[in-house]
């Protein structure tokens, strides 16, 4: 399946996959502070990612040193994995 064909409704029917959107996942996660790491990446790199302004530069510019931040301070448990390497895990599948 190509990525551009690729729709929630069609992944959640092939797999059988149920989503409930009714928990609240975060309900018992206490704010943190950001580390100067992250707080110095986004400053640097948010206003060149929205004038980009591409999914991908998002993705890699904001999203996922926010990611790469909660994942070292454990605050929950994540595993990230870019779209390239979850299309081969589906394609394996």
């Amino acid at each position: 399946m190509a990525y551009s064909d690729f729709t929630l409704s069609k992944f959640k029917k092939k797999f059988n996959i149920h989503i409930d959107e009714e928990i609240d996942l975060f309900a018992n996660i206490e704010p943190a502070e950001r580390s100067n790491i992250l707080t110095n990446t986004l400053n640097e790199t948010t206003e060149l990612a929205l004038a980009i302004n591409t999914k991908k530069a998002r993705s890699e510019m904001i999203i996922t040193p926010i990611l790469l931040e909660v994942r070292s301070k454990k605050i929950i448990r994540l595993v990230y994995f870019p779209v390239q390497i979850l299309m081969l895990i589906l394609k394996k599948g």
